[in-house]
């Protein structure tokens, strides 16, 4: 787990590229778990968190 903040996204589905991280990686897309809300970055461990204000569709 990554020691940075975690990242508040209004999807399901959130993108990391390694911001921050030397270099970079290469952009991967990340599936939030349905029961956590959230989801981590398999490259540099960015967490990324759903708000729990998002309005997502029954289809995500």
């Amino acid at each position: 787990m990554s020691d940075k903040p975690a990242i508040t996204v209004n999807d399901t589905t959130a993108s990391c590229e390694g911001k921050g991280v030397t270099g970079g990686h290469p952009r991967v897309f990340i599936k939030l778990d349905a029961h956590t809300r959230s989801g981590e970055c398999p490259y540099c461990g960015q967490v990324f968190k759903l708000d729990p204000n998002a309005k997502i569709s029954a289809t995500h």
